[in-house]
């Protein structure tokens, strides 16, 4: 029995239940997820202030493909060992993996934590350490027999503080968009962005360049004006919740054509 859902576990390690509608997440930090992290006054150190809001509470048909490549049951925080670097709190997958689990005609559902905080968009290029991981963890979780509905993408903060990077920033996301889909070989896989809330000075022309690109089954949800913690960068708890509610409405609104039923979880 799982301690923080209570849901069965099998005995050698893999969860008996396995996702039929999968999501992949990727990305930076807010990807990743902040919400809840703190400073702690005594420690020279950031902790999570272990708060999980309603909509980000587990399921049990929800589940989450850990580190070592195993189904298991999906709590805050998603990325915890996904994203060791830095200390994780709450995203925006759980509140997505609610609001949609129940408007995909039964079965489980299965997200694919692959944020890495403070990362580039030019390394997730092909090759790149961080490409490959997700390529690798995406392959993987079709192994079941499920299907990956979406890439939910949340990344740019990184790419605001040069107008070298600002400007390059659409062609890397198309060929991300490109290879992504031609390696996972899913020609139509839906992607849908995230509008950056923060970031440096030329933050507007990431914006501008995540919100023109112009790809079948590519949409973008924008996070400008969602609350930030102090640090002017990262969402609250609160934002990341109503992140993923927009990311479910996207979701659900373009691309969750009529589902046959399964059976439920």
């Amino acid at each position: 029995m799982d301690k923080e859902t209570n849901i069965p576990v099998a005995e050698q390690g893999q969860f008996p239940q396995t996702p039929k509608h999968i999501f992949i997440l990727s990305g930076q930090s807010n990807m990743a997820g902040r919400g809840g992290k703190f400073k702690h006054p005594h420690l020279n150190d950031s902790q999570w202030d272990g708060v999980v809001p309603p909509e980000c509470q587990p399921h049990p048909s929800i589940l989450r493909l850990s580190a070592t490549l195993n189904w298991e049951p999906a709590r805050e925080p998603l990325h915890r060992d996904i994203d060791t670097r830095k200390v994780c709190g709450v995203g925006p997958g759980m509140s997505f993996a609610n609001a949609v689990r129940d408007h995909l005609g039964g079965g489980c559902l299965g997200l694919v934590p692959c944020a890495v905080g403070g990362t580039a968009i030019e390394e997730w290029d092909r090759g790149q350490q961080l490409y490959e991981n997700m390529l690798k963890r995406s392959k993987e979780s079709l192994k079941t027999k499920g299907e990956i509905k979406a890439l939910l993408w949340y990344q740019g903060e990184s790419d605001t503080s040069s107008h070298h990077d600002a400007e390059a920033y659409k062609g890397n996301m198309e060929r991300l968009i490109h290879n992504v889909r031609e390696d996972l070989g899913l020609p139509s896989l839906p992607i849908i962005q995230v509008a950056i809330a923060s970031g440096g000075e030329y933050m507007e022309k990431v914006r501008e360049a995540q919100l023109g690109i112009d790809l079948p089954n590519v949409t973008c949800v924008d996070a400008k004006g969602l609350p930030l913690k102090e640090d002017n960068l990262h969402l609250t708890t609160e934002a990341e919740v109503s992140l993923g509610r927009m990311l479910a409405d996207a979701f659900l609104t373009k691309f969750n054509a009529a589902p046959s039923q399964s059976p439920p979880c």
